[in-house]
């Protein structure tokens, strides 16, 4: 199976690292073995969009692959950058939560009209500020998982890009005011391709200018030290991140599209 969506080729970045991804023609299996509570790391790519009576079908298939009892979700997506939904009302009846992602693309940058010039921004360095990073993140959590499930999912992944940084895959960023990381991100990249990951102003720091400004340089450094000529940006498509990314260039290209239900009782 080839993929056409960019969104979904960048996240095979980080499968390729640890994981494993099993083409079987007509769907792959992505599978994060170090963080198999991952939503977005451990599901099934099909090639078409859901149809009636898929549901079934596509449980079966998941159950099939993964099986470690620590996964306590079901996810699926759809090769569809064009953003073709398809028939998912069986899976929304059944409770599954439909991911809407858009796929921004830029090669160039620019400041943005609400940018924080005090940010000074480096890529971080000792277990301190990876730890600050993942505080970071926290701050800003939303309520879909409870905090202790989003320390754990952080934590993991932090590890994760920990590994691939010090393997030259990618830079992970803080952004500083004086001496106090305020936000942060990280880079990774497959050839002259750039993926951005989990893009966080702390809380106390929102809506001053901090993230466009954090994106902007962090931008310029991938350009001109990583060698990176296209950079990747997913974010939710109802959320006001989207636009702030815009701001400094970036054009949403593509839609990601899937379903996702797990266990809500799960800690």
């Amino acid at each position: 199976m080839i993929l056409k969506s960019l969104g979904y080729r960048s996240d095979l970045i980080f499968t390729r690292f640890d994981g494993e991804c099993l083409d079987l023609e007509s769907f792959l299996v992505v599978k994060t073995p170090s963080n198999p509570c991952y939503f977005w790391g451990n599901f099934l790519i099909f090639a078409h969009p859901p149809q009636l009576g898929d549901l079934a079908k596509w449980r079966l298939i998941f159950q099939d692959h993964f099986k470690d009892p620590r996964t306590y979700h079901v996810t699926f997506a759809w090769d569809s950058p064009e953003g073709t939904t398809g028939d998912i009302s069986e899976f929304l009846a059944d409770g599954f939560r439909f991911e809407k992602g858009v796929v921004l693309t830029t090669q160039n940058v620019r400041v943005p009209p609400k940018f924080h010039a005090s940010l000074a921004v480096r890529p971080i360095e000792g277990d301190t500020e990876w730890e600050e990073s993942i505080q970071i993140q926290l701050s800003c959590a939303n309520a879909t998982l409870s905090k202790l499930q989003w320390e754990n999912f952080y934590r993991s992944q932090m590890e994760r890009y920990k590994k691939m940084t010090k393997a030259g895959l990618g830079t992970w960023f803080g952004g500083f005011l004086g001496s106090k990381m305020v936000a942060g991100l990280g880079i990774f990249k497959d050839a002259d391709i750039g993926r951005y990951q989990v893009v966080s102003t702390h809380a106390d720091y929102q809506r001053q200018g901090v993230c466009g400004a954090l994106v902007y340089k962090t931008a310029q450094y991938a350009f001109d030290q990583m060698g990176i000529k296209t950079l990747v940006m997913v974010a939710d498509e109802e959320y006001h991140a989207a636009k702030i990314y815009e701001s400094v260039g970036f054009t949403p290209t593509e839609k990601m599209l899937g379903v996702c239900w797990w266990d809500k009782t799960h800690e």
